[in-house]
C-alpha cells in the first residue's frame, strides 16, 4: 500500500516540474528575451529616466543654447556649465528651502506615523463596535482634494497666528496624510498573528507594552513604507505651501523656486532644473535605500 501511495505522489511531482519548466522555456531563446523583457524593460527606463537627464541637462546647459534649438541640439552639450548650480546654490537662499522642505517633512511625517500607528492598531486589534465603518471612513477622508481645503484651512491657520510660520505646514499636512498611512497600517497590522498578542496578555503584558515591543517591530516595513508616502507627499506639497507661507526665507523648495526664478514672463530654466533636480535627490536616495521594504508594506495592504 506505501509504494501504490508514493508512486502517485513522485509522478505527480515529476508533472509539476515539467509543467513548470515548459511554461517558462519562452524565456529560453534571446529574440523572445529581447520581445518579452528587454524591450518593454528599456521603453520603461527611458520613460522613467528621461525626466531627470532633461533637468540635468537644461542644468548644465548654458544660457545661449538654453532656447536655441536650431543650430544646438537640444539632447546634448559640448559646452557643460555649472554656473546654474552655483547660482542656485550660493547666490540665492536655496540651502535655506531645502532647509525648510526637510524640517516641514519631517516634523509633518512624524506627527502623521505617530497618529496612524495609533489609529490603525485601535481600529484592527482592539475589535470594538464599528471598528471597520471607521476604518472605511478614515480612508475616504484621504480622497478630499486638498484644493477644497485649503481656504477654510487658511482661516484657522490665521486665528491661531500661525501664518507664513512652517509650523502651519507641520500641523496642516496631517490631514492629508493620516488617513491613507492608517489605511496602510492597519493592511499591515492584520498580517501580524493574533496569536502573538494573546500570549503577550495572557503573561500580564499592556496593550501599550505589546504595541511597542511586538507589533512595531514585526510592522517595521509597513512603517517605512508610510513613512516614505507622508515624506514623499510633504516634500513635493505645492497648494498649502503657496496659501500659508509668504516670506522668501520661510518657502519651501517647490514653491521657492517657480516664485523665485521666474520673472513675469521670463523663465530661467537653468536654475530652474538645478532646482529641481537638487530637491529631487533625496527623494530619488530615500527609495533607492527603502525601496523593498516600500514594496513589500503596499503588498501586504493590498491583499488586506
Amino acid at each position: 500500500m506505501t509504494d501504490i501511495a508514493v508512486k502517485p505522489a513522485s509522478a505527480t511531482a515529476s508533472k509539476a516540474a515539467d509543467d513548470h519548466s515548459d511554461g517558462m522555456s519562452y524565456l529560453e531563446s534571446i529574440p523572445r528575451q529581447l520581445v518579452t523583457l528587454y524591450l518593454p524593460l528599456g521603453l520603461f527606463l527611458i520613460v522613467l529616466l528621461f525626466p531627470f537627464y532633461w533637468m540635468a541637462l537644461t542644468a548644465i546647459k548654458p544660457n545661449n543654447q538654453l532656447l536655441d534649438m536650431d543650430r544646438v541640439s537640444p539632447f546634448w552639450t559640448w559646452e557643460p556649465t555649472f554656473q546654474h548650480i552655483y547660482k542656485l546654490i550660493f547666490e540665492s537662499q536655496y540651502p535655506l528651502w531645502l532647509w525648510n522642505t526637510m524640517y516641514v517633512a519631517a516634523g509633518a511625517t512624524a506627527l502623521s506615523i505617530a497618529a496612524s500607528v495609533l489609529a490603525a492598531y485601535a481600529i484592527v486589534r482592539l475589535r470594538f463596535k464599528g471598528a471597520q465603518t471607521i476604518g472605511g471612513l478614515i480612508f475616504l477622508a484621504y480622497l478630499v482634494p486638498p484644493s477644497i481645503l485649503f481656504i477654510p484651512l487658511s482661516t484657522v491657520i490665521y486665528n491661531y497666528g500661525l501664518f507664513d510660520s512652517p509650523m502651519a505646514l507641520i500641523l496642516v499636512y496631517p490631514t492629508i496624510l493620516i488617513p491613507f498611512s492608517t489605511w496602510l497600517l492597519m493592511g499591515y497590522f492584520k498580517t501580524i498573528p493574533y496569536e502573538l498578542e494573546e500570549c503577550a496578555l495572557i503573561d500580564g503584558a499592556s496593550r501599550w507594552q505589546i504595541l511597542t515591543k511586538i507589533v512595531l517591530p514585526l510592522a517595521i516595513p509597513g512603517l517605512i513604507s508610510a513613512f516614505i508616502f507622508c515624506f514623499t507627499l510633504c516634500w513635493n506639497e505645492f497648494i498649502y505651501a503657496l496659501t500659508f507661507l509668504q516670506s522668501v526665507q520661510n518657502k519651501t523648495v517647490p514653491v521657492a523656486i517657480v516664485n523665485e526664478f521666474v520673472d513675469g514672463d521670463v523663465y530661467r530654466w537653468g536654475s530652474l532644473m538645478a532646482g529641481a533636480l537638487v530637491g529631487s535627490l533625496p527623494l530619488v536616495i530615500l527609495y533607492a535605500f527603502f525601496v523593498e521594504h516600500y514594496v513589500s508594506a503596499m503588498t501586504g495592504a493590498v491583499k488586506e
